[in-house]
């Protein structure tokens, strides 16, 4: 397989993960209301990880289907991968205790992603204990390299572990972002004394500016010493196993 075309199955792998992770973010804010008493999720059908409930067409296809498969056919798109899904439907009033559950169900979206990243590292750690072969894939994969003459299922494993921490993070600090709608917007929001809400809310008229403008510079102050973070003590388990 020449370089065009593992570049085009990575875009393909990075694609279905950000899929998956974006279904079981929103999945996660369903399940989590429906939890603490609000059910209006669930009865449209969003307690599922099925994509198709959660798929917005420019959050969930357009936009990441720029950054990933752009710079394939020449177009200067790129950057992080990040996305959206359909916004969850929830009804505070349902919750027995209104802000309390409502920041309990803004935060299960953004842990769920950070669940996905520990499973993502110890799949890495199962994967590099299966002798030579699974170390050289976890060190390949974590430099994004695929060896080609020794090509495996465990290369591909190793790959697909990675490429799910690295879309993760960043949908994990993406999400968390201070600037509504973002969940993180959403949080701050209930803790903003009350006379400073509503010019808060003004921010919402220009928020997808704001995070088109800023997201990269803020993903990047987190996810590059996170990725260090990570690396430094996979290099640890590589050695040690």
């Amino acid at each position: 397989m020449h370089a065009s075309g593992l570049d085009l199955v990575i875009a393909i792998f990075e694609f279905v993960i950000l899929l998956f992770s974006l279904s079981v973010h929103e999945c996660a804010h369903a399940w989590t209301a429906l939890r603490l008493g609000d059910q209006t999720a669930f009865q449209q059908g969003r307690v599922t990880l099925n994509p198709i409930r959660h798929i917005d067409l420019l959050g969930t296809l357009v936009f990441p289907a720029l950054m990933i498969f752009g710079p394939l056919i020449g177009l200067g798109v790129g950057g992080f991968l990040v996305g959206w899904a359909k916004p969850t439907p929830v009804l505070t009033r349902n919750f027995r205790n209104i802000r309390r559950d409502d920041m309990l169900t803004t935060l299960a979206g953004p842990l769920s992603n950070l669940l996905l990243v520990v499973l993502a590292v110890l799949l890495l750690a199962a994967i590099a204990l299966f002798g030579s072969e699974g170390r050289i894939a976890v060190v390949a994969a974590m430099n994004m390299q695929v060896l080609l003459e020794g090509a495996s299922n465990l290369q591909a494993l190793a790959m697909i572990a990675y490429l799910a921490i690295e879309v993760n993070l960043a949908l994990l600090f993406f999400n968390l972002m201070p600037i509504p709608p973002l969940d993180g917007g959403h949080l701050l929001r209930n803790v903003l004394p009350y006379k400073a809400v509503a010019a808060y809310d003004q921010l919402a008229r220009f928020g997808f500016f704001l995070v088109l403008f800023l997201g990269g510079f803020w993903i990047r102050i987190f996810l590059d010493p996170s990725n260090r973070i990570i690396e430094s003590a996979m290099a640890l388990f590589l050695h040690l196993a």
